[in-house]
Formats: C-alpha cells, sequence, structure tokens
C-alpha cells in the first residue's frame, strides 16, 4: 500500500519497510520457491505503485492477477495479518484498482499487436528460431524492405518479402551479399510454423501505442496494464521476446528524465528466467545495455523468478529492491544457489541471512531495498503485507465488462489491414503477371507477324518464281515455236528447193529428152544417111540398109555419151 508518500512492502517486527519511489526506477527482483507468496509481494508492489500514480504493467502467467480490478475480501488469515501488522492504523482497506486487460490472442483482453517492422529483426529472429545465419538473412529482408519502402506490418508481409527475395535473389546478391535461397527457405518455414502458432494474430495494426499504458485514472491513480499469458506461456519463447520488445518500445520512445521523484511507468515480468533462456550474447548484451539505461527514461523493471541464479550477473547487478522468498536447498545445487542469494544481501548481525533464508514461511520475505541516498540497506526479515484487491483468478463476465469497458477498445479491439508490403507485392506480381502475359501476347502476335510476314515473302518468292517459271516456259515454248517455225519454213525452203531442183532436174530431162530426141532425130538421120552412103558404097542395098542402121546406133551411143558429159 502507498503510505507516507512511500511504498509500504511489509514489516519486520514494528519497522515499516518501505521502497522510495524515487528509487523504485532503479529496478527490481521478487524471487522465492513455488508456493512461498511472490504472487502476493507482486500485487502489493503493483497496488501501491498504481497509488502513487504510477502506471504498471504486468504479465499473468496464471490468471491469479486478474483480480485486481475488484477489491479484495476478508478471510481469516487476511484479517489476522491485518490485525497483527496493524494495517487498520495504516488505512488498509480493500478496494479495485483500474485495470486494462490485454492478450496477444484476443481472447482475455484488447488484442495486443505490434508490427513486424517493430519488432526488429533481432527479436524477430530470436521467435523464430534462427541461427545466426538466417538472423543475417532476416536482416537483409529488412533493409531491402526499408530500401524500397515496403511496410513489413503483419506475418504475411514477411512471408510475401521472403518469396520476393527469393525469386529475385541474383539480383540482390550483389548489393547485399549472398542470399541463399535454402536459408530463405528456413526462415520462411519458421514463419509458418509462427503463424501456425498463432503469431499471425500479435502482428498486425492497430500496433500498441506505448503512451496509452501511460495513464491515470481521474482519481489520480496508476491504470495497471494486465497482460493474460496463460495461453502465451505456452510458447516460452514468444512470450519472453514479447516482453523484451515492451520493454525496447519504451526505451526507444520515452524521453530522458533523470532521476525524477516517482517512476513515469514500471514493470513487472514474471517468469523471468524465460528471458534470458537460450538468448544469444548479442541479445543478451542489448538486454543489459536497455536494462541499465532505461532507469534514465524513469521506468522501473521488476523480475519474478524462483532464484536469482536465473538472471545474468550483469542484469543482476542493477536491481536495487530485492524481496527474496524462501528457497529450497534439498540439493548441492539448490544449497550453492541459496548461499549466492545470501550473500547478495547487506548483511544483518541480527540473523544469519543464509539459515533465515531456508527457515522464511509462506508471506514472509528477506526485503532489502535502496535508501533516499541510493545505498541498500541491510537485509530484513519482513512480512509481507496482503493485498488490497481480490485474490484468485476473475469471472469471465467481470472481464469481458471490464475489456468492453476500456476506454481503449475501440481503438484496438477490431484489426486494421492497411496497404502493404503483401498488398504492394500481390499487384507487383499482377503487373508482373500481366506484364509477362502483355509480353507473351506481343511476342507471340511479333511471331505471328514474322511468320505471316515469311509466308508472304514464301508466298511471293514462289509466285515470282512461278511467273519467272512460266515466263521461262512462254520463252522456252516461243523460241521452241520460233524454232519449228524456222525448220517448217526451212523445210518449206527445202521443198521449194527441191521441187524446184526437181521441176529444174524435170526440165532438164525434158530438155535433153527433147534435145535428145532431136538430137537422136537428127544424128539418127545423120547416122544413117552416113551409114547408108558407107553401106551403099560397101554393100550395096544390103549394105546401105546395114550401114544405116549401124549408122544410126552409133550416132545414139555418141549422143548418149554426150549427155552424160
Amino acid at each position: 500500500m502507498y503510505w507516507g508518500n512511500k511504498i509500504l512492502v511489509g514489516k519486520a517486527g514494528d519497522e515499516p519497510v518501505c521502497i522510495s519511489p524515487k528509487m523504485a526506477n532503479r529496478h527490481g527482483m521478487i524471487a522465492g520457491a513455488t508456493g512461498t507468496g511472490k504472487t502476493v509481494s507482486l500485487k502489493v508492489l503493483a497496488e501501491s505503485f498504481s497509488d502513487c500514480g504510477v502506471p504498471v504493467f504486468l504479465a499473468d502467467v496464471k490468471g491469479d492477477l486478474a483480480g485486481m480490478c475488484c477489491p479484495g475480501a476478508s478471510n481469516e488469515n487476511v484479517d489476522k495479518r491485518v490485525t497483527d501488522m496493524g494495517l487498520a492504523q495504516l488505512g488498509f482497506d480493500f478496494k479495485a484498482y483500474p485495470t486494462c486487460f490485454w492478450d496477444v490472442y484476443g481472447k482475455g483482453g484488447l488484442p495486443l499487436r505490434t508490427t513486424i517492422s517493430e519488432m526488429g529483426p533481432l527479436l524477430l529472429g530470436r521467435i523464430l528460431g534462427l541461427n545466426d545465419t538466417q538472423a543475417d538473412i532476416l536482416t537483409v529482408i529488412f533493409r531491402i524492405a526499408d530500401d524500397e519502402g515496403l511496410l513489413l506490418i503483419d506475418s504475411k508481409d514477411l512471408r510475401s518479402m521472403l518469396q520476393y527475395v527469393g525469386e529475385n535473389a541474383k539480383e540482390y546478391t550483389l548489393k547485399y551479399g549472398n542470399i541463399s535461397k535454402q536459408s530463405l527457405g528456413a526462415v520462411l518455414r519458421s514463419v509458418m510454423a509462427l503463424e501456425a502458432e498463432g503469431g499471425d494474430l500479435f502482428f498486425g495494426e492497430p500496433a500498441l501505442n506505448i503512451g496509452d499504458w501511460l495513464c491515470t485514472d481521474n482519481s489520480g491513480r496508476g491504470t495497471i496494464q494486465v497482460l493474460d499469458c496463460r495461453e502465451l506461456i505456452q510458447y516460452p519463447t514468444m512470450y519472453a521476446t514479447f516482453l523484451l520488445w515492451m520493454m525496447s518500445e519504451l526505451f526507444e520512445s520515452l524521453p530522458e528524465v533523470g532521476d525524477p521523484e516517482k517512476p513515469k511507468m514500471v514493470f513487472f515480468f514474471d517468469e523471468a528466467h524465460l528471458l534470458f533462456d537460450d538468448a544469444s550474447k548479442v541479445l543478451l548484451g542489448k538486454i543489459e545495455q536497455v536494462v541499465k539505461l532505461i532507469r534514465s527514461k524513469g521506468v522501473g523493471i521488476y523480475f519474478i523468478t524462483q532464484s536469482p541464479s536465473d538472471i545474468p550477473d550483469g542484469v543482476l547487478g542493477q536491481l536495487g529492491n530485492k524481496i527474496q522468498h524462501a528457497l529450497h536447498a534439498y540439493t548441492p545445487a539448490e544449497q550453492k544457489g541459496a548461499k549466492a542469494a545470501a550473500q547478495s544481501f547487506r548483511e544483518n548481525p541480527e540473523f544469519d541471512t543464509y539459515e533465515t533464508l531456508l527457515a522464511l514461511g509462506t508471506g514472509e520475505a528477506l526485503v532489502s531495498v535502496l535508501d533516499e541516498d541510493g545505498v541498500p540497506t541491510v537485509v530484513k526479515r519482513c512480512t509481507i503485507l496482503p493485498p488490497q484487491s481480490q485474490m484468485g483468478a476473475l469471472d469471465d463476465v467481470v472481464r469481458d465488462t471490464q475489456i468492453k469497458g476500456s476506454l481503449l477498445y475501440t481503438r484496438y479491439m477490431e484489426a486494421q489491414d492497411r496497404d502493404s508490403a503483401y498488398e504492394f507485392l500481390q499487384r507487383k506480381s499482377l503487373a508482373d503477371a500481366e506484364a509477362a502475359q502483355q509480353a507473351e501476347e506481343e511476342a507471340q502476335r511479333q511471331k505471328e507477324e514474322a511468320e505471316a510476314e515469311k509466308q508472304r515473302q514464301k508466298e511471293e518468292a514462289a509466285a515470282e518464281k512461278q511467273r519467272l517459271k512460266e515466263e521461262a516456259a512462254e520463252e522456252k515454248q516461243r523460241q521452241k515455236d520460233l524454232e519449228a517455225e524456222e525448220k517448217r519454213q526451212q523445210k518449206e525452203l527445202e521443198a521449194q528447193q527441191k521441187a524446184l531442183e526437181k521441176e529444174a532436174e524435170k526440165r532438164e530431162r525434158q530438155m535433153k529428152s527433147e534435145v535428145k530426141k532431136v538430137a537422136s532425130s537428127a544424128i539418127g538421120t545423120l547416122g544413117r544417111e552416113l551409114g547408108n552412103q558407107v553401106g551403099k558404097s560397101v554393100g550395096g542395098t544390103f549394105g546401105k540398109r546395114l550401114g544405116g542402121n549401124v549408122g544410126a546406133s552409133l550416132g545414139r551411143g555418141i549422143l548418149s555419151t554426150l549427155f552424160k558429159l
């Protein structure tokens, strides 16, 4: 409870043990074995910070913190503690606190979302369980998205970006380095596995504006933001990484305030060991840096875990306010852890810290806080105050009423899906497909035109060839006809020549015949006369006749010989 301008944690006998609001941003720890009262201590601190006007965030892993929106109720144990500690005189009463419920899955509270870009490659790589090479690839994907102005809002944006880069890996390799398709495939499978676990509900819009948590109610009490983690805790890596993201988001968004009179906000991280399990050196270094520096932003961080050894030394050394409930020491390892926890306190000469730590009862704790000068007080054995709000789970009807009655209900309840990388790449893919189809159609058209032109040229060539062939055939036929005509004319000439020759020969023969006949007659007559004369001279009448015949024959023979010559 908030008493005397201080956070009253409990009492060491009759002495109040308080945390100064001025030192509350120096962080703190609530540790102890299961069932020793860590949840009660957490509620007492959260209620006290709210009464102080400081907004609070807490992770409700088991569902037993939701009752803070309802007033507590009397029971035998609580009444006895109130009486024994004299709390009534300090103004203790049961009351409800201004509470707003959230749930990554949107079941037990307002949907709590962030964007892929706001989560960043480092934390997202842890959620996805990537190795160093795959984490480097994821960083390159974020860089490409930034350079090309593509918004990574939800998981489908990231999937689309991975597929797009995979399809165009050669184009990006020279600028961003080797982008292995095997690594891209592994990252894509991890994203799909995250979606199957409900991660697609976590990434989206409207994204959480941390500024909406920095608020108070009408009476000035800080609003308590309760994250229902009953389902989220089933995925420890996602749970832890989400809490780290919120811490980083606060660190990046809040301005420097130095050492304010009270924190601007206080975070309680239950199951804190999950923040550090399997975290890489780079991530651990980031966590330590944020824890060290976020104090100057006016933010206090309180880790709740079973053993201080769950928290790395670099972080543990930053925790100035410690509430240590009982630890078990049944094994050598547990004894070593209990001794280390006892040695982390400033020793109180009135008791043995280690023995007292093992003997603490439920609701008791060893407490050491920072005084006004920032110096740890000696450890004190305290009885922790009972909470003023309801312990245990909250009725679903009451929870639903609280959710719908929140001023943030209309802002965060309905998801939004604005234009981002997925839509851009879908349009680009459609445009590329359309362009490819148009290019294919244009290529097909050009091919058809080329084939048509080729066919036209072929037909023209064939027609020209046919024309030339026909002209050649015509020319050949014409030449043939000419030759035939020349032959015909030649034959006619030859025939005419032969006819003329025959006619000449005929005439010549006729002439010869006539001449021969005339000559024959003349010569015959002459020969006969001559023969008659000779024969008559020789033989008289007989001789004359014989001489005439011989003379005639001889004359014809001479004439025949002359014509032959």
